[in-house]
């Protein structure tokens, strides 16, 4: 199943949305560009070889478990073992004292520098999809600020809990698929009956979003889109959704706090223009709001 948009009405313009699709998409051509890498000789068990540039690029701004775990750089025979020698992803050794790859890496920031790359066109331009359809309403209910930072959250989230299930990986984490997840999740909550715009073996259909979700969320468990990519998946759908609960009830209370006028939850988009587009000629079933206090 592949999203193509939602019909879905907001009441401002999504430019946080906007901004991380394109940072993520410049810094994706940076990479395959070769743009700003340091040129670097790797010293393997045989020979010294040159890494190549997307290597390169990812190894000094992608998150590394083991880099996490053991707050330091990773270290050039570690690099070795995991591409070049004996090709182990797990190649973290707490013992290694010889010299990093790249010292001046920051290893916490790149837990957030590495929602913004990626490893493929493919990988790319799915997270990016999935960030369009869904992004936009998410951030018409939290405002521009609130989120960016939920956003920024929710990756966090999903890479800290791949980070304690692989301790000792030495494979970087690319990508912003825990924090295009954790988006999904608060849109599951917050719009279950938004009709999304699905291609579905080459043809066009329209499901609502609870359905979409869930059947996403069910797929993380069967298919295999890199080394334990999955937990960060379900890791940040997760998120989104206790996020989404959350911020479910307190909004309304927060917009009363500053004298607004508290009104019901609305399903139906942030802009409130009433009932779904086409929505009684979908589904005849009502939906009633069980979040409303």
């Amino acid at each position: 199943m592949l999203p193509l948009f939602d019909e879905n009405p907001t009441a401002r313009k999504p430019f946080v949305t906007w901004a991380l699709i394109a940072i993520s998409v410049g810094l994706y051509l940076v990479a395959n560009a070769g743009g700003g890498i340091h040129r670097v000789d790797l010293l393997t068990a045989d020979a010294s070889r040159q890494l190549p540039d997307d290597l390169q690029f990812s190894l000094e701004w992608a998150a590394v478990p083991c880099e996490i775990m053991q707050q330091r750089p990773l270290r050039s025979s570690e690099v070795a073992a995991t591409y070049y020698e004996t090709g182990d992803p797990q190649a973290c050794d707490p013992s290694a004292s010889d010299a990093a790859v790249f010292p001046e890496k920051r290893v916490l920031l790149a837990v957030i520098s590495s929602m913004f790359l990626h490893g493929g066109l493919v990988h790319l331009g799915l997270n990016m999809l999935f960030l369009w359809v869904f992004g936009n309403n998410v951030e018409d209910r939290l405002g521009h600020v609130g989120f960016g930072l939920f956003y920024l959250s929710a990756g966090v989230v999903a890479t800290g809990i791949y980070v304690l299930s692989a301790p000792d990986s030495t494979v970087a984490i690319l990508g912003a698929s825990g924090a295009v997840a954790g988006v999904m999740g608060s849109y599951l909550v917050w719009y279950p009956d938004a009709p999304i715009r699905t291609l579905v073996f080459l043809i066009l259909v329209d499901i609502r979003a609870r359905w979409f979700l869930i059947a996403w969320f069910g797929l993380q468990f069967f298919t295999w889109t890199g080394p334990g990519a999955w937990i960060a998946h379900v890791a940040g759908f997760v998120f989104g959704v206790v996020a989404g609960r959350f911020f479910r009830k307190l909004l309304p209370r927060l917009r009363g706090r500053v004298g607004q006028r508290v009104l019901p939850w609305d399903e139906t988009g942030g802009a409130g223009h009433g009932p779904y587009p086409h929505l009684d000629e979908v589904w005849n079933e009502p939906h009633h709001d069980h979040y409303h206090q």
